[in-house]
């Protein structure tokens, strides 16, 4: 049996009560305000659903006075919306068909951990329905997010979702209006993933040629680094997706099948930005391709064992096999993001990185890396030290300046 609480003084917006109960059924008293507002039951053994019922006889009771608009009372008399429920009913609303704008599996797989991880905050905080969200409930959850050591990125990617999901629980009047969240969040500037340097790949790409059973991870980087393709997107590439005999040294074609399905096909492959492209095979990668056995599956790599890519698993086999072994050749200054810092998107970065400091146009890497906007270029794009140096020195303003003459001027 529960234990039963004492009473207490609660004040919500127009009055103040004192609540206790009464043969376990939660009561209210409003006779210590300046007018008496009389004893009310507020049917319900449950602590937490008796605190929301005290609000709504709080708006009501004002209302009968004049002290609150009577909109205000049918907009509070929409059910309250459960956390779990709601967060069905947005996933529900995100996975529906494509043709309709339904979003991506990959993002709704994201959207799923997003909604997990706020209840498992909620659940601390005593926040049961999202009629209880509001903009200080998120500011609260940032903070939450911001003690664990989630980054920016994802702070504001989360906190943008539930702003997104109360809109939309709005507009299918299943919250009342004025539980909009109107929380400013600025947007992220630049990226925290370390960018590769060129003799850090290098490395690589020598210690697993001299380590037995890491020839299939030298692959894998190699491909990485030379295509700036998502690791989702190499693991799924396939033979048909390479033409060897197309142009100089061939071409990939990356397809979007979201909306091509085929009865039976057990895989639609997709891209990020929903759209075709193709770019040429840097010539180090065609030899690679050239010299690899092609498995009965049709795709073009494969794990130490032959089986299907997993992220996940391939970041972990990176890190410990990679990473940790170099990392005192290539040391990271305390508190600073360095070589043991990086992880599979940063290949991406790095091919990013290569082509600029290459020459390579900004619209040919735009449809490369597959952006329409050349801002997510320069997000990519990072200059070292000693590439900076390089194209510093580059620069020719006189044709001749020597000390010589500087002094006689």
């Amino acid at each position: 049996m529960p234990r039963k609480r004492k009473k207490e003084k609660i004040t919500c917006r127009y009055f103040t009560w004192l609540v206790g109960q009464l043969s376990g059924v939660w009561q209210a008293d409003g006779r210590s305000n300046s007018v008496d507002l009389g004893r009310h039951s507020l049917r319900t053994r449950d602590y937490e659903e008796a605190k929301e019922q005290l609000h709504r006889l709080d708006l009501v009771t004002a209302v009968e006075r004049g002290l609150a608009d009577r909109i205000q009372l049918e907009q509070a008399n929409l059910k309250h919306l459960p956390l779990t429920e709601g967060s069905q009913l947005y996933l529900a609303h995100a996975g529906r068909p494509a043709v309709v704008g339904g979003v991506r599996a990959s993002s709704l797989k994201r959207y799923r951990a997003v909604f997990a991880k706020f209840q498992e905050f909620a659940k601390e905080a005593g926040t049961t329905s999202w009629n209880q969200v509001t903009d200080c409930t998120l500011e609260e959850y940032a903070t939450w997010m911001e003690n664990r050591e989630y980054s920016y990125h994802t702070q504001y990617l989360e906190l943008t979702t539930l702003k997104q999901a109360v809109m939309w629980f709005i507009q299918k009047d299943r919250l009342p209006a004025d539980c909009r969240i109107v929380l400013s969040l600025p947007k992220p500037q630049g990226t925290s993933t370390y960018c590769w340097k060129r003799e850090e790949v290098q490395a690589m790409l020598n210690f697993c040629l001299q380590q037995d059973g890491l020839n299939w991870l030298r692959r894998i980087i190699l491909g990485l680094a030379l295509t700036g393709l998502r690791i989702s997107e190499l693991a799924n590439l396939r033979w048909s997706d390479i033409d060897l005999d197309r142009g100089k040294h061939g071409m990939i074609q990356l397809v979007d099948e979201t909306t091509q399905r085929r009865r039976g096909k057990e895989t639609i492959r997709s891209t990020k930005s929903g759209r075709n492209r193709s770019f040429p095979i840097h010539t180090e990668l065609r030899k690679m391709l050239l010299s690899m056995h092609r498995h009965i599956d049709g795709y073009v790599f494969h794990g130490s064992r032959g089986g299907r890519l997993k992220a996940d698993t391939l970041r972990r086999i990176l890190i410990r096999d990679v990473l940790e072994p170099l990392a005192e050749q290539f040391p990271t200054p305390k508190d600073e993001v360095g070589f043991r810092d990086g992880r599979l998107h940063s290949f991406r970065h790095f091919f990013c990185s290569l082509c600029a400091n290459s020459g390579v146009s900004v619209q040919a890497v735009m449809h490369w890396l597959g952006h329409k906007e050349s801002r997510m270029v320069q997000h990519y794009y990072h200059l070292h030290d000693e590439e900076a140096h390089r194209q510093m020195g580059s620069l020719r303003l006189f044709d001749d300046l020597s000390d010589d003459g500087a002094a006689e001027a």
